[in-house]
């Protein structure tokens, strides 16, 4: 066989080192965005046309694109506005082999957010909720908020385990993001009070936290995002919610099992 493959001229295809897309891979994706609080951001270096990479504080919007804050007198912000072309590395290793550890790589477009524009408010609102202490900047005039809108999505989810995923999979498309982006703060409230200290409780209960002051930094119709000082911790809904009342139902399933112990 290896001799009629070489009269053919052909050679036997080697095994691709990328991985189908499943649901399991887009769910690690999302969750990698969900849970970073910063990331490694490159820009392409208006005079050199040179990679130009910096670290940069990462929130989310309602469908799951990545938003920062940044001065616009910083060496990358003048980079997007230029071209706006950028790539978010996103992923915290843990012990041990730093590339044993999941990250996935978001090829973007950078748009900005006009300060007191219609987005502005819902933006700032959920940026700061994930990063308090950027309250003493945030209000800068010369800082401003950027989506970047994921076009091409590279994970790496260990070793021998990569996957190509488009911008499309890693959005979260709902009805339930245009009540989000007038309500949040409302929807927050109502699921804090179906029970006592619930965010202490889904903390404990599915991330084995020990300790209190949990708090809801951010709902979408995927889950909900727990946070503490310095650590987030992203929890799935069951179903993707398309109303308050489904809200409400794919909030109250995440409950059941904790009150039960």
């Amino acid at each position: 066989m290896a001799g009629d493959a070489a009269a053919g001229g052909s050679k036997a295809e080697k095994p691709s080192v990328i991985r189908p897309t499943d649901a399991d891979s887009i769910r690690l994706a999302r969750k990698l965005v969900r849970e970073a609080r910063f990331g490694a951001i490159s820009v392409l270096e208006p005079e050199t046309g040179h990679p130009f990479a910096s670290r940069v504080l990462v929130g989310t919007d309602f469908d799951g694109v990545p938003v920062i804050l940044a001065s616009m007198l910083t060496t990358h912000m003048k980079a997007i506005i230029a071209d706006p072309r950028c790539s978010l590395l996103l992923g915290e290793p843990g012990r041990g082999d730093p590339l044993a550890w999941p990250r996935v790589t978001l090829l973007c477009v950078a748009e900005r957010i006009e300060l007191d524009g219609e987005s502005d408010a819902r933006i700032r609102a959920r940026f700061l909720r994930r990063h308090p202490k950027a309250r003493l900047y945030a209000s800068f005039r010369d800082f401003s908020y950027f989506r970047l809108v994921p076009k091409r999505v590279s994970l790496n989810a260990g070793f021998g385990r990569a996957y190509n995923i488009s911008g499309d999979e890693l959005i979260i498309d709902s009805p339930f993001n245009h009540e989000l982006c007038t309500q949040e703060e409302r929807f927050v409230a109502i699921i804090e009070k179906l029970g006592c200290n619930v965010p202490d409780l889904l903390a404990k209960h599915y991330f084995r936290e020990k300790t209190g002051n949990w708090y809801i930094s951010g709902i979408d119709a995927d889950g909900v995002d727990l946070a503490r000082k310095e650590t987030i911790h992203r929890l799935e809904f069951v179903n993707r919610v398309t109303d308050s009342n489904g809200l409400i139902a794919e909030y109250s399933k995440l409950l059941i099992e904790p009150t039960k112990n």
